[in-house]
């Protein structure tokens, strides 16, 4: 998963996450990672529209956006 996080980063590539919140809701958000420090990343968060921080312990999972066809 880092290296996805990383590869984001380097390629200011848009990816999704499902993240466990403050409040233990696991919420899917869509963004680019700006930075990725060793306990968290500082990201661009497309449903906030702002520069957010994620804890890296809080993220279930991550992947790859992909382009739909014909879109």
């Amino acid at each position: 998963m880092k290296g996805l996080l990383n590869r984001s980063a380097e390629n200011k590539q848009k990816i999704i996450i499902f993240y466990m919140d403050s409040n233990n809701n696991v919420t899917e958000r869509y963004i680019r990672v700006l930075e990725v420090n060793e306990k968290s990343i500082l990201a661009y968060c497309y449903y906030r529209k702002k520069v957010r921080t994620f804890k890296l312990e809080n993220i279930l999972s991550a992947g790859s956006v992909r382009k739909r066809v014909g879109a």
